[in-house]
């Protein structure tokens, strides 16, 4: 074990006053990536860390042999169709990225790769390859890069008949690139480049110096964020600009990119809409008259406002319209109903709707990508926690389905051995909280016996989907149950369970997953002294109020670059993301939200007591939560806590919010992740 001193960071008293309510930051000064002080007590951590957990190395090692020979190292995505040629990636033996090819025609002549990004990612410790955009000639290929990780991206671009990269760059973008029909013109996305918000459109003309590219629109509106997209049809551009709550879109003609965009709806507050292109309408996903879980409406192009809007498909209390795909004679709506997802087929000429049938008690099923609007084919994708991820044609008249692909995971995984279940727990008012959980067959006990890691998300809206997970089996071959949480703040059952988990009712998304612990121990699934907690991002907050909340209950969590200093980040909109999130989690400059976020946030509610293990793991380029965050939260604990239990920080030196790049070297974190809750069993 470790006898190394567990590092100590200085205290340097900060009195933040707000509401005329007084709070002391210790550790405030953190806020300084350039301080030479805060980079060797990262350091200092890092290599603690690594004092603590030498004892693991074998076992580390051994897992990530363990993942990464599961892996399918030369692999090959499914091909899509797409003006004269077929699209698809791939992996070579021991690459860890992507190789982006296509063939003219038929899959049977000659590959040519648009794109090697392990030859781009050469000499960097960090690389991604984000939009890839296709000129609508097929000759131009437009890329967007980024090789520290913080998600700010140059714009690359390559002649595909030559192979030559060209000289045009546009730096400092965010990734989200689209092409006009002229073959010339490159609309994209900008940030501030200190809040990272996305906020300016722009126009670029081959051959042009980016300091010359046309700014055609920005969103002054700090709590909106704007983007550019393209319809199916490839006939209209889309600028869209969202906030949590409200949207706004602008079109314009993809054939005429210098024309005005025209306003399809001006934005209200609670008017939710997104666009799409089919015959002479406008079809709108949109929340519009108190369609909470969403519907389906059309409108003239030339009559877009929305008093013009017919629903196509109504509003219904008890299914979440999710997303559509539209064809030349269907219209498929992606759908939630009861937590699992499901798939419709509607004609167009209003014979034969249904419904994909899928027969798993827990699952997930999504619209895969469709380009070709005249097609029958409807390609979907496939998952449940045994199911590895599979791809299927479905023919949308006869009702035939033919499986493409499924994952290959190599070393002889059988799925009969394990069994997946969704069962229920109760939250503190009584709402039924789904749970979905599976387990290796011959290693589970239901007395309490095993070993059980609880994952959650539970914001944003986002629905945590009971997805297959190869690196997974590493626990479930070692006795753990593996149980998904699906709180309020997610989506699972309805736009209900998202307003009953964000701003003045977050406190739900908290309690709920205690309630999924307690149900998950007292039904013997597991124990307190077997049960571990993970999660990250708005994930790791979780974490970090439940380990305030009932820290009796957990053995060991693991808190992946967490929000976790709630009110001082929401509290200073020169941060990423803090203004647009204030219909999220509220905005601290009204005393009502303060008072509320100061009661959860959990580095100000930090006492002398004793906590579980912990693991936390952050990024010094993370643009969405700050390095500081966790790293203030360790030191705070360390100063405070009463246990001698483990607490650990991992700071990526040289990377993101993401973690690690690439399919293998995140492996190695994972291993460590793994290592750390295993060595506590």
């Amino acid at each position: 074990m470790n006898s190394k001193p567990s590092p100590k960071a200085s205290i340097k008293n900060k009195k933040l006053t707000f509401h005329g309510h007084e709070r002391n930051d210790p550790y405030y000064w953190m806020n300084d990536r350039n301080n030479p002080e805060v980079i060797q007590y990262l350091n200092d951590e890092n290599d603690f860390l690594k004092a603590s957990l030498q004892h693991t190395e074998g076992l580390q090692n051994e897992l990530y042999e363990e993942m990464k020979g599961r892996i399918k190292e030369d692999d090959q995505s499914v091909p899509y169709f797409r003006d004269g040629y077929f699209y698809f990636s791939k992996y070579i033996q021991g690459g860890e990225y992507p190789i982006f090819c296509r063939k003219k025609d038929s899959l049977d002549n000659p590959e040519e790769v648009l794109l090697d990004v392990n030859d781009l990612a050469k000499g960097h410790e960090y690389f991604n390859v984000s939009s890839l955009a296709i000129s609508t000639n097929q000759n131009l290929l437009a890329f967007a890069q980024d090789n520290v990780g913080r998600r700010i991206y140059t714009i690359r671009f390559k002649n595909l008949k030559t192979g030559k990269i060209l000289e045009d760059e546009i730096p400092e973008i965010t990734g989200n690139i689209t092409w006009a029909n002229d073959n010339k013109t490159l609309f994209y996305s900008k940030q501030d480049p200190n809040t990272l918000r996305s906020f300016q459109i722009y126009k670029h003309s081959l051959g042009q110096q980016s300091i010359e590219d046309e700014l055609i629109y920005e969103e002054k509106d700090e709590t909106f964020n704007c983007h550019i997209s393209k319809s199916k049809s490839k006939k209209y551009l889309f600028i869209n600009s969202e906030s949590t709550v409200s949207s706004e879109v602008r079109f314009v003609e993809a054939d005429f990119p210098s024309n005005t965009p025209h306003l399809v709806q001006s934005r209200e507050r609670d008017l939710e809409y997104s666009v799409e292109h089919f015959e002479d309408h406008f079809l709108i996903w949109t929340n519009h008259n108190k369609a909470s879980n969403y519907k389906l409406v059309k409108t003239p192009v030339k009559t877009t406002g929305k008093e013009n809007w017919i629903d196509v498909i109504p509003h219904r209390k008890d299914v979440l319209l999710e997303s559509f795909e539209v064809f030349k004679d269907f219209l498929v709506l992606e759908e939630r109903f009861n937590g699992l997802s499901r798939i419709q087929v509607n004609p167009w000429n209003g014979n034969n709707s249904h419904y994909i049938n899928f027969e798993e008690p827990t699952y997930s099923a999504w619209i895969s990508f469709n380009p070709s609007f005249e097609s029958n084919l409807l390609r979907y994708g496939y998952n449940s926690l045994t199911t590895p991820s599979s791809t299927f044609d479905y023919d949308m008249i006869s009702k035939e389905q033919k499986l493409l692909k499924q994952q290959e995971v190599l070393g002889g995984y059988d799925p009969s051995e394990y069994q997946a279940e969704r069962i229920w727990s109760t939250a503190d008012d009584e709402t039924p909280i789904p749970i979905s959980l599976v387990y290796k067959k011959s290693l589970f006990k239901k007395d309490g016996s095993n070993p059980l890691l609880q994952y959650a998300y539970g914001s944003y809206g986002y629905s945590t989907d009971a997805l297959f997970n190869s690196n997974r089996l590493s626990l479930l071959d070692r006795g753990f149950v593996y149980a998904i949480a699906h709180i309020r703040g997610g989506q699972e059952m309805g736009r209900h369970w998202y307003e009953d988990g964000k701003m003045l009712k977050k406190r739900n998304t908290f309690t709920d997953f205690i309630s999924c612990s307690e149900h998950l121990i007292s039904n013997q699934y597991t124990s307190a002294n077997k049960l571990f907690a993970m999660g990250g991002s708005a994930g790791g907050l979780l974490m970090g109020v439940i380990i305030n909340l009932r820290p009796d209950l957990y053995k060991g969590v693991i808190a992946a670059v967490p929000f976790v200093d709630v009110v001082t980040t929401m509290l200073d909109e020169s941060i990423p993301l803090t203004t647009g999130e204030f219909d999220e989690w509220g905005n601290p400059k009204e005393k009502a939200y303060y008072d509320y976020m100061l009661s959860y946030s959990p580095y100000d509610n930090i006492e002398k007591k004793s906590y579980p293990n912990l693991l936390v793991t952050s990024g010094l380029h993370d643009s969405q939560v700050q390095y500081w965050e966790p790293t203030k939260w360790v030191a705070k604990l360390r100063a405070e806590k009463t246990d001698d239990n483990l607490l650990l920080l991992y700071t990526n030196m040289d990377a993101g919010h993401g973690g690690a790049s690439g399919r293998f070297h995140s492996l190695k974190e994972l291993a460590m992740e793994y290592a750390f809750i295993l060595n506590l069993t």
